[in-house]
């Protein structure tokens, strides 16, 4: 750009006649360079697979104060310049990092007013807005390249794709989730008005609550594509049959895996006509959902397949599954194939190893065994000879562990017992395996009696939030159990009461639970009285209202209306 600046002027003064050249100076129209330079800008813009990357990288990692700035100028363009939205600007600016990393490199180092500078920058070079809008959906650049338009820089300019973004938003799937949809159904955004709205409501038609076709959505975008997806309605059919019911779904799906309906419905086939019947089959999902949920069943399959191979049979392997459920956990199944590869290793006949499989499942599955080699040197013997002990006396495989194993039982058994019991206790209805490393650390994150646990758990529950969806939020926010029951109390009241909002806002935002209650009750008390006067949205969601800085609340919630900065300050008197 600047190369194309000095070689603009340099023409410029050619054109010049020497004889007026060495006359007093004259004055440059700087409104025809300045327009030059605006379309040399807009053009690179629009230059077929280029992106607006970084001309400079940072030695040094950018400052809270800097990033705060350089967001706020990117808001202040997209909201006021651009006419976005208030959520639609906040949420592009507060998650495109790379993007600000761009403009900043684009500004002097030495600038201190960093929110002047970039101001002034975009005055004179408008951004491709798909940039920092696809890095907002959760793409990163390397992803989003290939989706840039080759002619196209203002997101209005493709009203289909951000009307079928509006669409889904509107609905509830989560801003930094859908680009996930548009990565792998991006001929969802080229639906035509409603189209996509109709295509949400047949999964409701299904059976389906709204929530677990949101998170369905974001986990299976394809789900989006043509008409209803047979083989997921057959998998909803049956589980409709079953007292766990289709919402049950909702429950485990990760955004971040791929699932397989077709082979989910032959592993619930396939343990039906190995006589779990509904009951059993409801519960082995209901408390272990790994069973057909992780890799669509193939840990299952694999587990079966090993079983399968060292000699148990159907029946056996079933009732394995029946009497001891947890085996298909990830720790535990990590134990069991530890287990096998060790008694492989030391050349133990498969009849041995069957006999001791179905003995002695439960300690297995709960024991993480050192390496053969290791043992053998620490006992000073052969594999062979190793092989002979253990079919003489099994237990001793179990004399085995690792010593991390060991100092983490010996670490918790010191630990005040029944204090350990209740939260242990609480933890395992919650879904966590006993002695897992994730037991372990929910333990030290959570504080508190088993009592008092359960106490604040049952608070949020009934608030009319379910079972699943209350342990889905803790596990997000794990610090919402350490504030007691009248904290959350009052919270919930003030979302549900104050504002109207349903209790299911707790669902995308349960960080709100950890604001204090001051901040909450002055900027509800402040929107809410905006909202009767017609001077905001109506439905704002409360990260929005919550999340921002103090200066930015002021200026878009505050002095928006002319009575605002007085009753601002009166609520802040009155909650002092």
């Amino acid at each position: 750009m600047i190369t194309h600046f000095t070689n603009h002027i340099a023409s410029l003064s050619s054109s010049v006649p020497r004889s007026q050249s060495q006359a007093a100076p004259q004055r440059f129209d700087l409104s025809r360079v300045s327009f030059t330079l605006r379309c040399f800008q807009i053009q690179s813009c629009l230059r077929s697979g280029e992106s607006q990357i970084p001309t400079r990288f940072f030695v040094n990692p950018v400052s809270r104060g800097t990033r705060n700035q350089a967001q706020g100028a990117l808001f202040d363009y997209l909201h006021t310049t651009r006419s976005f939205t208030y959520t639609d600007a906040e949420h592009i600016s507060k998650n495109s990092p790379h993007f600000l990393s761009s403009l900043l490199s684009k500004i002097d180092d030495n600038e201190r007013d960093v929110s002047r500078a970039l101001t002034r920058y975009f005055r004179y070079n408008p951004i491709n807005e798909f940039e920092p809008f696809f890095e907002s959906l959760g793409l990163c650049p390397s992803e989003f390249e290939q989706f840039l338009p080759q002619r196209l820089m203002f997101l209005s300019d493709d009203g289909v794709m951000f009307e079928n973004f509006h669409a889904l938003c509107n609905y509830g799937v989560p801003r930094g989730k859908i680009g996930r949809v548009y990565k792998e159904a991006g001929e969802v955004f080229r639906y035509e008005a409603g189209v996509l709205v109709s295509k949400l409501r047949a999964y409701e038609d299904l059976g389906l609550k709204k929530g677990t076709v949101i998170k369905l959505v974001s986990s299976c975008p394809l789900l989006l594509v043509g008409g209803v997806d047979v083989e997921f309605a057959s998998v909803v059919d049956k589980l409709k049959r079953l007292p766990v019911g289709c919402d049950w779904l909702g429950r485990d799906l990760s955004d971040k895996k791929t699932y397989r309906w077709g082979r989910i419905l032959e592993t619930m086939e396939f343990l039906e006509k190995m006589g779990c019947k509904e009951e059993k089959l409801s519960s082995l999902l209901k408390t272990y959902p790994a069973l057909v949920i992780e890799g669509s069943g193939k840990k299952f399959y694999v587990l079966f397949g090993r079983l399968f191979k060292v000699g148990l049979e159907v029946d056996e392997i079933y009732s394995l599954f029946i009497d001891n459920p947890e085996m298909l956990s990830d720790k535990c199944v990590k134990n069991i194939r530890k287990t096998l590869d060790f008694l492989i290793a030391i050349r133990m006949e498969t009849h041995f190893i069957r006999k001791i499989l179905l003995s002695h499942m439960e300690r297995i599955g709960s024991c993480s065994l050192q390496a053969p080699r290791t043992v053998c040197v620490s006992l000073n013997i052969s594999e062979e000879e190793l092989c002979q002990m253990l079919k003489k006396e099994p237990l001793r495989l179990f004399s085995f562990v690792s010593t991390t194993t060991k100092k983490r039982r010996s670490k918790l058994l010191s630990e005040d017992a029944r204090k350990y019991a209740e939260k242990t206790a609480f933890l395992v209805r919650l879904g966590y395996l006993e002695n897992s490393d994730e037991m372990v650390k929910a333990l030290k994150q959570f504080r508190g009696r088993g009592d008092q646990l359960q106490e604040r758990f049952d608070c949020l529950v009934n608030a009319g939030l379910n079972h699943n969806t209350v342990a889905e939020i803790i596990k997000h926010a794990p610090i919402v159990l350490n504030l007691s029951k009248d904290v959350i109390e009052k919270k919930i009241h003030s979302l549900t009461e104050l504002l109207g909002y349903p209790i299911e806002s707790l669902v995308s935002f349960p960080a709100y639970l950890c604001y204090d209650m001051q901040r909450i009750h002055q900027r509800f008390s402040m929107y809410s009285w905006l909202r009767e006067r017609d001077a905001a949205r109506p439905m704002l969601s409360p990260s929005t209202i919550l999340t921002c800085g103090d200066a930015r609340f002021v200026k878009y919630f505050v002095n928006v209306h002319p009575e605002g900065p007085a009753v601002w300050k009166s609520i802040n008197q009155s909650s002092t």
